[in-house]
Parts: C-alpha cells; sequence; structure tokens
C-alpha cells in the first residue's frame, strides 16, 4: 500500500500529480472538517506544507503515524519544531535554491528604492515628465548596507553589494566563521552605522519584533529598511509610524506582519516599495522548491532518508 501524505497549503496542488506516483494524497483544504481529518489522522505519514501555513502543535500531536513533514521553504515558525522533535520527526526545508532569488529581489529593492524607480515610472505615466524634470534621487555606490542576519541569503546579498560598491557591516547571534565584514553585537548597533539595513535573519522567537521603535530610529530620518524575511521581524506599528513622520526615510517590503493584509498606511506611501512575498517568485526556484519538496518525502518514506533535513 502506498503511504499517505497530506497536503496542505492548496497552492501545493501541482505537487499532487507528481506525488501520486508513490503516495495517497488527501488534500486538508478539502478534509480539514475535523472528523474528515480524524478518520485519516492514523494513516497520515508525511505532510507538504509551506512555511505560511506550517504545521502546528495540534496538527502534529493529531497524527500518530506522522514521520516527516516537509516545507516547501525555508521558514519553519509556523511548524512547532518542539513537538516534532519530541516525537522524532524529521523536518525538511528547501535551503540552496532560493538563495540567489531571494538576495536578488533584496538587491532589487535596494536599487528601486534608493533610485526611486517606481516614482520614476509614475512620473511618466502620469505625463508630468512634460511639465517639469524628475527631483534626483540616491546613489547606491558608497552607501553603508548593514545585513540583519549572515546566513545564506545574507552573504548572497553581501557578495552582491559589493559588486555595487557598498560598505557592509552585519549583526547576528554571534560573528559569522570566515566573514570579514565589521561585526556589531545588535541590530540596534548596526542600524546606526548604516544607511541601508537588510532583514535576512530566521523568524525565531529571539527575533520577533527585532527591528522595533529603537532600531528604525537609528537607521534614521535618511535610512532605509529592506526586509525579505519575515514580516514578524519588524515591530509594523512602529515602522508604519516612523515613515508617517519623517524618523525613516523609506521601507522596501516582500514580506508583512499579517499577509496578504498589508497596512493601508503602507500601501498609500510613495517612499515605501510593496512586493507581494515573492523572494522566490521565479519560476525556475518555484520548480527547484517543489522538486526538493518531493524527493525529501521520497527520500524518508521509500528511500535512504530525506535530502535536506532540519531536524530529526
Amino acid at each position: 500500500m502506498k503511504p499517505v501524505i497530506l497536503v496542505i497549503p492548496r497552492m501545493l496542488e501541482p505537487l499532487c500529480d507528481d506525488l501520486g506516483k508513490d503516495f495517497r494524497i488527501h488534500r486538508f483544504w478539502e478534509i480539514a472538517g475535523g472528523d474528515i481529518l480524524k478518520q485519516h489522522a492514523r494513516s497520515i505519514r508525511g505532510i507538504a506544507t509551506n512555511g505560511q501555513c506550517g504545521a502546528g502543535t495540534e496538527l502534529i500531536r493529531g497524527l500518530p503515524a506522522l514521520e516527516i513533514v516537509s516545507c516547501y521553504g525555508v521558514g519553519v515558525d509556523a511548524i512547532d519544531l518542539d513537538a516534532a522533535r519530541e516525537r522524532g520527526i524529521v523536518v525538511t526545508t528547501t535551503p540552496d535554491v532560493l538563495t540567489d532569488d531571494v538576495a536578488d529581489m533584496a538587491i532589487a529593492l535596494i536599487l528601486a528604492s534608493a533610485r526611486e524607480i517606481l516614482i520614476g515610472d509614475r512620473f511618466v505615466r502620469s505625463g508630468k515628465w512634460l511639465k517639469a524634470e524628475k527631483p534626483v534621487a540616491q546613489r547606491v555606490g558608497g552607501k553603508r548596507l548593514g545585513i540583519l542576519g549572515l546566513g545564506r541569503v545574507g552573504r548572497a546579498v553581501a557578495r552582491r553589494a559589493e559588486a555595487f560598491g557598498m560598505e557592509i557591516a552585519y549583526s547576528d547571534q554571534e560573528p559569522v566563521a570566515g566573514a570579514t565584514y565589521p561585526f556589531f553585537e545588535n541590530a540596534g548597533a548596526l542600524a546606526k552605522e548604516s544607511d541601508v539595513l537588510v532583514v535576512t535573519c530566521a523568524a525565531t522567537p529571539k527575533t520577533k519584533g527585532m527591528v522595533n521603535r529603537s532600531v528604525i530610529e537609528a537607521l534614521g530620518p535618511t535610512g532605509t529598511l529592506i526586509n525579505v524575511a519575515r514580516g514578524s521581524i519588524v515591530d509594523e506599528e512602529a515602522l508604519v509610524s516612523a515613515l508617517k513622520e519623517g524618523r525613516l526615510g523609506a521601507a522596501a517590503l516582500d514580506v508583512f506582519a499579517n499577509e496578504p493584509n498589508v497596512p493601508i498606511a503602507l500601501r498609500e506611501m510613495d517612499n515605501v516599495i510593496l512586493q507581494p512575498h515573492h523572494g522566490s517568485g521565479t519560476r525556475q526556484c518555484r520548480e527547484a522548491m517543489a522538486d526538493l519538496v518531493v524527493r525529501n518525502l521520497r527520500g524518508h518514506l521509500l528511500g535512504d532518508g530525506a535530502v535536506t533535513p532540519l531536524c530529526k
């Protein structure tokens, strides 16, 4: 009999055809009606999910045969890792395959914000160029770039920023072995010495709200905040307030606290650039992520083990 898999987010429906070759599939959005899910609970050995939907405590504890949670993405803040570890459940992510695309998004947001690309686009479309010259923007080269979290994505952002002549520094839980950039012990100290602060760290209980009012104010009225990590890392209320009051110069955001519900205030500001959580949003990246989700499930349930286990 084929092992049984629960696919949680509807966005992973395209995976079901591939998974269906080796597994019996239950779609969470079709059976998440309490009793219906309970009927299948004892047979489900694997979960395919993503960073937003995750797999919470109640779900993990309600599936006694569960062996693996395969996550489409690298964010695991919505997965109860402690509950998984208690049961010896393998949790996998899709590292590396999205690193370059997320780093590209960070650089795109830095460039778009400094050079006011969207403002310029609206200036031309509205016909204002026929009547006046657009005010000049900012040069990227020579700007001080602070990277909050020098992991895979953070290092990829740094490599790209070097090509633009930016001065790079970083903050992390501790100095990163082999890193030659200046290290700051906390986000506030890094922000104070940065023109642009890019958030690339993982979302954990320790990093929740890390970019708070004091960090934002340290970045200052000419500073720019870039977030390609998780919305929970930034105090969104403090961010909106600082932008409104001119205590922060600009922001470019790919992630938000309550996606897809973006505060109206952010949507209305000209000095804010917004993206729909699409750092990994290239066809090539999404295909590689999907392939890795499937390979992890097949490797654990049918082969020699998961390909990219985060914990087990």
